[in-house]
């Protein structure tokens, strides 16, 4: 069973294409800057090797059917014939309080995603996109939604209402509801698997740290509180994200900057984070590069980076009544070794005890703690797409 895998951005598409027998990658890569000057398609060959093609990309179902156009192309097809294609996974941003686990797509479900866009304005639109192209090219191939909040609702009341009148609640639906679930959710399981424990009786807490990050408390393989809130920009500083905001803070910042409703959502999300801290960049390499040469804001940035991480270790391990197994995900969790060398070090009190040697490698399964560490502290790499495809394969069969 071949299973083509979606993640469809406001501006991006990228793709995985998995045998499901093997459960092996057979063809991967992206379309960006859709509906933008000089949008591209980049994939990578069997050998490895990278191509990008430049092309005029106006809207996403020119980027999906440019995708599979690749895949069965005579020069860099994977698949002779899209019939081979036994079902589509769409990652889908927000399920709101309506889906607790993937679903097979049907009208009802489309529905419901729609339902949902006011809350993801930016990216469930782009999922839908997605799946409608899908049932215009392939109308009979069936598909599946996989929800970024989905993990997360099994968090309590306690943990997912805000202090604001409950009619807000239930009125316009305004929760906590935490994202990157897909991956959470990936980790914490492999992690189990990795050390040959069961998730039953085992205390986690796992790190999606990237440009976009959050952490979550998993208590019996059930999320019990996670960082991000009604939208990704709760919970630690990120990329572009500022993350926890004093909300009379964003008020006195809308009064003085003259910003609306829209003006004061960019500002947060894209303006702040590491880059408007630093004032240099998005990317935790040039902040980690900067940091080390001193650069004094960047220093402040990285600082703050990996203050929030250990902070929510740190409220986490008291939420769960403590902790067995600490995850690191993510492009700055699996890579960055300095941070979490870092962050591991300044949790010495809780019994944690970094194996430097361990430590000193990049987007691998690890354990780099020493074996006389009270928590263990592994690298796993995330792979939200094999989840994906994994739960689609389970819902068509």
């Amino acid at each position: 069973m071949k299973i083509l895998v979606l993640n469809c951005g406001s501006s991006s598409v990228k793709y995985k294409l998995f045998d499901m027998e093997q459960k092996s990658v057979i063809a991967q890569g992206g379309v960006e800057k859709v509906g933008l000057e000089g949008a591209f398609i980049k994939f990578t060959l069997p050998s490895g090797e990278k191509v990008v093609v430049e092309k005029e990309i106006p809207e996403h179902q020119t980027a999906i059917e440019l995708i599979l156009s690749i895949l069965t192309s005579e020069q860099y097809g994977a698949i002779s014939s899209l019939q081979e294609i036994g079902a589509v996974g769409h990652r889908v941003v927000h399920g709101g309080e309506k889906f607790n686990a993937s679903v097979l797509i049907n009208d009802e479900v489309i529905d419901a995603i729609k339902q949902c866009s006011d809350m993801a304005p930016l990216h469930n639109p782009a999922n839908l996109l997605g799946i409608e192209t899908i049932s215009a090219i392939l109308p009979n191939i069936p598909q599946v939604a996989v929800f970024d909040t989905a993990f997360h609702q099994t968090m309590p009341a306690s943990a997912f209402m805000y202090g604001i009148p409950y009619e807000a609640y239930e009125k316009y639906g305004v929760r906590r509801y935490g994202f990157h679930g897909t991956s959470h959710r990936y980790v914490s399981a492999r992690v189990c698997e990795f050390l040959g424990i069961q998730a039953e009786g085992t205390k986690i807490i796992t790190c999606h740290v990237g440009n976009g990050g959050s952490i979550t408390a998993i208590k019996d393989g059930k999320s019990i509180d996670t960082s991000m809130g009604f939208t990704p920009l709760e919970g630690l500083l990120m990329g572009t994200r500022c993350g926890d905001i004093d909300a009379g803070a964003v008020t006195y910042l809308m009064e003085k900057e003259g910003l609306d409703a829209k003006g004061i959502s960019n500002y947060l999300n894209k303006k702040g984070g590491v880059a408007g801290v630093s004032g240099l960049s998005s990317d935790m390499r040039d902040i980690e590069a900067a940091d080390k040469a001193g650069e004094p804001k960047a220093v402040l940035a990285m600082s703050m980076y990996a203050y929030r991480i250990k902070k929510y270790i740190g409220a986490y391990t008291a939420a769960l009544g403590g902790v067995d197994v600490i995850v690191f995900t993510g492009g700055v969790g699996e890579n960055q070794i300095g941070l979490r060398a870092q962050i591991c070090n300044e949790l010495a009190y809780m019994g944690v005890e970094l194996d430097e040697v361990a430590n000193d490698t990049k987007g691998e399964e690890i354990v780099i703690t020493k074996p006389t560490s009270k928590v263990k502290v592994v690298v796993v790499p995330t792979d939200e797409e094999f989840m994906i495809a994994s739960d689609t394969l389970e819902l068509i069969a």
